[in-house]
C-alpha cells in the first residue's frame, strides 16, 4: 500500500510535465476563451438533419401529415440556433488562425454571419432530399440484392456516405471552415468510405459495398456513376510553389463523366484525368490518363496456375 501512495505522489510532477509541453509545442492545443466547434455538437446535429431528409427512418417513429410539420419546425427551430452557434465557433476560428489574433482581438460579429449561413443551409434541404430520393432510387436500379428502397436507407453504407457528403458539400460550398471536414471525417469513421466535402457529385450516384472508397477534394463526378469497394478516385502529384510550399487551388483529382461504372480495388488518378461517359473501369486497373466515352478498360486475364497439394 506504501508503495502504491508513492508511486501517486509522482502524478502532480507528471502533470507538470505535461502542462510545460503546451508552452514548448504551440500548435497541437486550443487553449483560451474562443471555444472550438464540438465534435459532439456536430454529429448530434448531423443526426438531426437526417431526420429531416429521412423521417419516419430514424429517431421519431410514427409520423404522418397530421404531426410531421410539427416535427420538422420543432428540428428546424433547434437545428436553426445550434448550426448558428457552431459555425460561428469555426468563422471566429478561422478568422483568428489566417490573421494571427488572441482570442480578445477578434471583432466581427459572427454570430450574425453564422445565422445568416445557417439560414442558407436550411434552406438546401428541400433540394437536398431531391437529390438523395435518385441516389436511393440509384442504388437500388444498380443492385439485383436490394429487397426494397426501405433496406438501402436503413442498411447501406453507401448511402450513409452520400448523405453525409451532401450536407457537407452544401456547408462547403457556403464557405463554413472545420465543419464539413467533422461531417465528412464521422462518416468515414463509421463507413470507410472517404468523401471529401469539397468533390462535386452529380445526382443518382451509387457506392456499392463501399469500404476502402476515396474521392479527393478536387474530383468531379456527373450524374449516374457507379463505384463499387476500393475505388481511389486520386490526385496524381502535388504540385509546390517557388517556397516549396503545397499548391492547394489547383485540380489534382480525376473527371468521372456521366454512366460510368468503376469495379472494385480500381485507381483513378490525376487533375487531367477524364474518364468518358459510358466508359466501364474494370477492377484493379491503374489509370493516369484519360479514357474516351464508351470504352471498356480492363486488365489482361491473369495466368493461373494450379498445382496438387501435397
Amino acid at each position: 500500500m506504501a508503495t502504491d501512495i508513492r508511486l501517486k505522489e509522482r502524478l502532480p510532477e507528471l502533470t507538470d510535465r505535461i502542462v510545460e509541453t503546451y508552452q514548448e509545442i504551440d500548435t497541437i492545443h486550443h487553449l483560451g476563451h474562443c471555444p472550438l466547434p464540438s465534435v459532439d455538437a456536430v454529429v448530434e446535429i448531423a443526426s438531426d438533419v437526417k431526420e429531416i431528409l429521412y423521417p419516419g427512418y430514424r429517431k421519431r417513429q410514427n409520423l404522418h401529415f397530421g404531426n410531421v410539420t410539427y416535427h420538422v419546425g420543432d428540428l428546424i427551430d433547434s437545428l436553426h440556433d445550434r448550426l448558428t452557434q457552431q459555425i460561428a465557433r469555426a468563422l471566429r476560428h478561422d478568422f483568428r488562425r489566417r490573421n494571427g489574433l488572441e482570442c480578445g482581438n477578434v471583432t466581427p460579429d459572427f454570430e450574425s454571419v453564422g445565422q445568416e449561413k445557417a439560414v442558407q443551409f436550411l434552406e438546401t434541404l428541400p433540394e437536398i432530399r431531391r437529390t438523395l430520393s435518385l441516389d436511393v432510387q440509384a442504388a437500388y436500379d444498380g443492385d439485383p440484392a436490394a429487397g426494397g428502397l426501405d433496406e438501402i436507407i436503413f442498411c447501406y453504407p453507401g448511402l450513409e456516405a452520400v448523405t453525409v457528403y451532401r450536407i457537407a458539400h452544401e456547408l462547403h460550398k457556403l464557405g463554413v471552415p472545420l465543419i464539413p471536414r467533422m461531417l465528412s471525417e464521422g462518416a468515414h469513421s463509421k463507413t470507410g468510405i472517404d468523401i471529401h466535402p469539397g468533390a462535386t457529385i452529380g445526382h443518382s450516384f451509387f457506392i456499392d459495398h463501399g469500404t476502402g472508397v476515396v474521392i479527393g477534394a478536387t474530383c468531379e463526378i456527373a450524374d449516374h456513376v457507379k463505384l463499387y469497394q476500393g475505388v481511389t478516385l486520386g490526385a496524381r502529384s502535388f504540385a509546390k510553389d517557388d517556397e516549396g510550399n503545397l499548391v492547394r487551388t489547383t485540380k489534382r483529382h480525376p473527371t468521372i463523366e456521366s454512366y460510368v461504372v468503376v469495379y472494385a480495388n480500381a485507381t483513378i488518378l490525376g487533375g487531367d484525368t477524364i474518364i468518358g461517359h459510358h466508359a466501364v473501369i474494370g477492377s484493379s486497373v491503374s489509370l493516369y490518363e484519360s479514357v474516351p466515352p464508351n470504352t471498356i478498360v480492363m486488365l489482361e486475364k491473369p495466368s493461373l496456375r494450379f498445382r496438387q497439394a501435397s
